[in-house]
């Protein structure tokens, strides 16, 4: 090989070396370029996230309105299963309330379920959130009520206890729903005062009643417990004078029921004006008729 092939040969290789640190060069630019781009992008995407992120989390959507507990009808606030205490009272035990400027998910409801807690026929409440849009739904747990009060006979209740022994006032009187209750006539005097009554007192007025119906076979209108030595039981079909009976004596007076089945037959053949059916002696049953 002669000296000028040696020449062209090693001119070939530089240049061909040349070219392919060029093109390495060329490569890593372009991967550089491309490095910096993804980097560029993923802090383009993670502040897009965060400024997302800040927009949904202060979005109006997402907060409770200033005047959700100013009105009845408002779409940012839903009173449920509430048969007794109006909703504008539960309203008004909660617009006091300040509410917050923050996301409904960061809101407290305690301050809200106390208030409500303090409207004696309500037993517990439950508060719900919903995210958007932002609103409230109140759930209401009342007190069963379980016997009625009146003075006397023709007049509308006047108060109410529950079955867990709340005495609750005229202020939630008349009932609009339906109750399996006991009506007791009472003055609320000395002598028949019901608002000692404690949970055995009512207890008996229960047990008093079941037993009744269970023997009459009908449903009482009232026990009239204005003279405590003296009850009488108004069925439909007759008044039974069942004279002193309490927790003590009961199954004296439950003995003398068990007479019912045979008795209220008879009585209801009669075609007299019958004051009433005495069953106060253990072994004498008579009827009293109206003069």
């Amino acid at each position: 090989m002669s000296d000028e092939e040696i020449k062209k040969i090693n001119k070939y290789n530089i240049k061909r070396r040349l070219k392919q640190s060029k093109l390495k060069r060329k490569i890593r630019h372009t991967e550089r370029r491309i490095k910096t781009f993804r980097i560029l992008l993923r802090l383009a995407l993670i502040a897009g996230l965060l400024y997302l992120c800040y927009h949904v989390i202060y979005m109006k959507s997402w907060r409770l309105p200033q005047d959700t507990f100013s009105r009845i009808n408002n779409p940012s606030l839903k009173i449920s299963n509430n048969k007794i205490v109006p909703s504008y009272k539960i309203l008004a035990a909660i617009r006091q309330i300040e509410i917050p400027d923050k996301a409904i998910f960061l809101i407290k409801t305690d301050d809200i379920r106390k208030s409500i807690l303090k409207i004696e026929p309500i037993q517990d409440v439950y508060v719900r959130r919903f995210w958007y849009p932002a609103r409230l739904d109140i759930i209401i747990k009342e007190r069963v009520p379980s016997i009625l009060i009146a003075p006397n006979e023709k007049v509308q209740p006047i108060a109410y206890f529950t079955k867990d022994g709340k005495l609750i006032g005229h202020e939630y009187m008349p009932l609009k729903a339906n109750y399996k209750t006991v009506k007791v006539l009472a003055y609320g005097t000395k002598d028949d005062d019901y608002r000692k009554w404690d949970k055995p007192q009512l207890l008996f007025i229960r047990k008093l009643a079941k037993t009744v119906e269970y023997y009459a076979d009908e449903p009482i209108e009232y026990i009239d417990l204005r003279t405590p030595g003296d009850v009488y039981v108004k069925l439909k079909s007759v008044m039974l004078r069942l004279g002193p009976v309490d927790q003590v004596n009961f199954e004296d007076a439950a003995k003398r029921l068990n007479r019912l089945p045979s008795l209220l037959p008879q009585v209801k053949l009669l075609d007299k004006n019958i004051k009433y059916l005495d069953l106060r002696w253990d072994k004498v049953n008579y009827v009293k008729l109206n003069s």
